[in-house]
């Protein structure tokens, strides 16, 4: 081969991949990505039941509308704060299935331990 054949195969094949990269880039970028907006507020979350699906990215948006609230999900390793007038966005994708509980873990009054909730996982 010569030095001229030599240059012209390392340059297609340089732009078949940066064409593959692109393609699967575009095909990844092009999926909306899902939002869950979760509130929480003395003593409980909205939704309190959150299913997803393995594997697949999502985001979480946490907002409180009273007080400062924690969300502990230990066996998702999801560990956030929640202040009111912010949002909080956690992103996650649950490798795991199953129904996975959490709860408030920053002290919000009486009724605190009934501020819980469950993730579930889907195949």
């Amino acid at each position: 081969m010569t030095e001229k054949a030599h240059r012209l195969a390392i340059c297609l094949f340089a732009v078949a991949i940066l064409l593959a990269g692109l393609a699967a880039f575009s095909a990844f970028a092009g999926q909306p990505e899902k939002v869950i907006k979760v509130t929480a507020k003395k003593f409980e979350y909205s939704p309190s039941e959150i299913t997803v699906k393995k594997g697949v990215p999502v985001t979480l948006e946490f907002t409180s509308l009273d007080r400062p609230h924690g969300f502990n999900c230990p066996d998702l390793g999801i560990r956030t704060d929640i202040m009111p007038g912010k949002v909080n966005r956690v992103d996650i994708v649950p490798q795991k299935i199953g129904a996975f509980e959490f709860h408030c873990d920053i002290f919000c009054g009486e009724g605190h331990e009934n501020m819980t909730g469950k993730i579930i996982v889907t195949e």
